[in-house]
């Protein structure tokens, strides 16, 4: 069997619509390539040449151990990323900068990536069960996922389903914030809604948005992240019981 080339891996993603200037979140498994010559460093290689040198590469780095420990775990420089060899290699490249949250951080590299996740510390936007101090809201205004979905980036399914698809935490805390609202005069206030991602997938897929091709041997799905979350916020606001677990 033939390995991919890095080359190899930067033409399929120009032909599933990654382009020059993108603004790139990756959701990744390495093994679903196949063989590829030089490892996880290719594919990420491969990445940053589609997104050429105004682009942004941004991936998870979650630290998502068992959740009592994660807070005690978290060591901004030395916690790996438990999403992934892809995201854990990404992690340790020079030039990546990584955002400060003790659970849901994310690593950057490329234009203005030291900027874009220098304010996860902050506490403004929207409050998910995820929040806890020091640390600042996990998909608040200044966190990077939300900053991505604020500046019409791009999120790429590399080999995976919409089981990984963490913005769907991000229609989660929309979805929660109008809850409360709507609670404000009861005495009881709604817990973090739980929605199911697969579902919402299906639906997504329904839409048409998704593109669809192969990188390697991985399936993949590439959309507007934007497009995404407002989507599926309106349909969790006007058909909410089939999609909460």
């Amino acid at each position: 069997m033939s390995s991919y080339s890095s080359n190899d891996l930067t033409q399929d993603l120009r032909r599933l619509g990654v382009e020059a200037g993108d603004i790139l979140f990756v959701h990744s498994s390495f093994k679903s390539l196949g063989p590829v010559d030089g490892g996880a460093d290719s594919v990420i290689r491969a990445l940053e040449d589609a997104i050429g040198p105004e682009g942004l590469l941004l991936m998870p780095s979650f630290n998502l151990v068992t959740w009592e420990l994660r807070p005690e775990t978290w060591d901004l420089q030395y916690t790996p990323s438990t999403v992934g060899w892809i995201t854990e290699r990404f992690r340790q490249l020079p030039g990546v900068y990584r955002s400060d949250h003790y659970s849901h951080s994310v690593a950057a590299r490329g234009r203005g990536a030291k900027a874009f996740v220098a304010g996860h510390l902050r506490q403004e936007g929207y409050g998910s069960h995820w929040d806890r101090e020091p640390w600042g809201k996990t998909f608040g205004l200044h966190s990077p996922m939300y900053k991505a979905y604020e500046a019409g980036g791009k999120l790429l399914m590399l080999g995976v389903d919409y089981y990984t698809s963490t913005y769907v935490h991000l229609v989660e805390a929309m979805y929660w914030r109008m809850l409360r609202g709507r609670s404000r005069n009861t005495e009881r206030e709604p817990g973090f809604p739980a929605l199911d991602r697969v579902k919402l997938g299906a639906f997504w897929e329904g839409s048409g948005e998704p593109r669809h091709g192969r990188v390697g041997d991985a399936a993949c799905r590439l959309f507007g992240i934007r497009g995404y979350v407002d989507t599926l916020q309106a349909e969790v606001e006007r058909n909410p019981k089939p999609y909460l677990r």
